[in-house]
């Protein structure tokens, strides 16, 4: 009755909860990562909890069967006699009628209710395959972008990390796995490599080496390298002669062998040099054309900018041109970068504005969208892995405040700006090159807000990050670092209107860390006296 009563009660409490509550893409916010930490101590506590109580039942059985064997070892040693005293009798009877019922209920008893319960109804809020295979390939994509080797990374030994992790090798296995899935073979063969190699050192594992060589052989050969794939596979069918996929493609590897032997012979008897290219072995053929640039300045390899640029850029003080708020305590400004120019704010954000600004975001966080250039329409990509809120002036002092400052500073008028987004990335969180205006070929991009194009950025960093999770400008080899209660701010389009496409830029994975940033984008309507258009199309 108790355990129907449950029942009742989670699905009740399951059809009360409301759909927002299901799951929210956990790998593409390091914020709302954070509370399944809390979420799992809560299943530990309860578990624990459960194990006492499993080990409460266990000791009174154990007493029970102590203080019966004690008694069945006198009994069995006169049993006539035993039975012949009345109360021994008596007691007999009552214990196999009554208690040894009783015994049985005590066995029969499920403690686990308390713990399936609660585990039941944290489910709904657990990553599902989608958050794993996210954050499976988050891992790859910083190996790429950091120039990562496989061992590093299992070891754990990244840049500013505070808490050490280890992958096993049933984790490279998995993180293979996913690889494959992708057709991404590139990828298969380095983690299965590194997954053998931790079994080859003695690690105990779930997996076997039968399982790794599969993979690892089936990827070496369509990446082209057929005298590898063969390897091998001899290699598995050592451990498992029986294999009989491994059987099959053993004889296929030596039939396309010999095939390209008799082909490379006939081209030589042909006195020509023909011969069969092996696939190229490497990362799969990229979309983004900007993508070497794009990771040399994640890394810090960028562009130097030459001493004579350099000498041009400056710290100073801006008082919003003698506005009154600025006046006595002026902001202070830093170049970052001449063209595009780029400036910086320093102590511009408070901590306590962050904060709230936060907690204002945190529960609306959803995987942040771009604009479809075909339909104007907001979609989510996988080429931005991070999740947003939009915050409105009207909704708090503060955030109202915040608009008001950026407008006080850059002399733009943000009545015609978008609310302010705020925005914290996930695992590997990135948003890869783009371009925050309009081009030519996009002209529905704003047709909704009807306020023209974006005419400028302004970017908070509301965080440092330990590692990674830069702001990119690929076409000038520009790199912004994150530095919390700074600002930077940049114009999307020369005065003329036209689009400055120097200012293409991303943000780069976070390799340890966690990123939040908020940005405001201002658009053209209101600036025609504020920002006057010039003769020329490249001012």
């Amino acid at each position: 009755m108790k355990c129907s009563k449950m029942i009742w009660y989670i699905l009740i409490i399951g059809i009360l909860l409301p759909q927002s509550l299901a799951h929210p893409g956990f790998f593409t916010s390091i914020g709302q990562m954070t509370d399944l930490i809390h979420t799992e101590k809560d299943l530990v506590t309860s578990l624990k909890d459960y194990i006492k109580a499993e080990e409460d039942k266990l000791e009174q059985i154990k007493k029970w069967a102590e203080k019966l064997d004690r008694l069945t070892s006198t009994a069995t040693k006169d049993p006539e006699g035993f039975v012949g005293h009345p109360v021994n009798a008596f007691k007999l009877m009552k214990r196999l009628n009554t208690e040894w019922s009783e015994l049985e209920n005590l066995v029969l008893k499920d403690m686990s209710d308390g713990f399936i319960s609660n585990l039941t109804i944290q489910r709904q809020y657990f990553p599902n395959d989608e958050d794993q295979v996210g954050a499976a390939k988050a891992l790859l994509r910083l190996q790429d972008t950091y120039n990562l080797d496989t061992d590093t990374i299992s070891k754990g030994n990244l840049p500013g990390v505070k808490h050490k992790s280890f992958l096993t090798a049933e984790d490279c296995f998995e993180l293979g796995k996913v690889a494959y899935t992708e057709a991404d073979y590139y990828h298969t063969e380095l983690w299965m490599e590194q997954a053998l190699r931790q079994l080859d050192e003695g690690e105990i594992s779930t997996i076997d080496k039968v399982s790794v060589l599969d993979y690892l052989s089936y990827a070496v050969y369509q990446q082209g390298d057929l005298d590898k794939a063969l390897l091998l596979t001899k290699k598995l069918l050592e451990l498992d002669p029986e294999h009989q996929r491994a059987n099959g493609n053993l004889k296929y590897f030596e039939y396309i062998m010999a095939k390209e032997k008799d082909v490379n012979k006939s081209a030589s008897d042909d006195q020509s040099d023909q011969k069969t290219t092996p696939k190229k072995k490497g990362v799969a053929v990229d979309y983004l054309p900007e993508r070497q640039k794009y990771e040399m300045l994640c890394r810090g390899e960028g562009i130097k900018m030459t001493p004579r640029r350099q000498k041009k850029l400056f710290c100073r003080y801006h008082d919003g041109n003698r506005n009154p708020k600025f006046i006595l305590a002026p902001a202070k400004q830093e170049d970052e970068w001449d063209k595009p120019r780029i400036i910086r704010f320093h102590d511009i954000i408070s901590d306590a504005e962050i904060e709230i600004v936060k907690d204002l975001a945190k529960p609306r966080l959803s995987r942040a969208t771009v604009h479809d250039p075909e339909t104007g329409k907001l979609t989510t990509a996988q080429y931005r892995v991070s999740k947003s809120a939009w915050l409105s002036g009207y909704e708090n002092p503060v955030v109202s405040r915040i608009n008001m400052r950026i407008q006080d500073l850059t002399g733009l008028d943000v009545s015609t700006a978008e609310e302010l987004q705020v925005a914290n990335y996930g695992v590997g969180g990135q948003y890869e090159p783009h371009f925050d205006f309009a081009r030519k070929d996009e002209p529905d991009a704003f047709k909704e807000l009807g306020t023209g194009n974006r005419i400028a950025t302004w970017l908070f960093y509301m965080s440092d990050v330990s590692a990674g999770g830069a702001t990119v400008f690929p076409e000038v080899g520009a790199s912004v670092w994150p530095k919390k209660g700074t600002a930077v701010f940049w114009y999307n389009l020369f005065a003329s209107g036209e689009g400055d496409y120097s200012t293409r830029h991303a943000a780069c994975p976070v390799l340890v860390g966690n990123k939040w940033v908020s940005n405001k984008w201002l658009h053209e309507r209101g600036q025609e006296f504020r920002r006057p258009c010039t003769l020329s199309e490249l001012e």
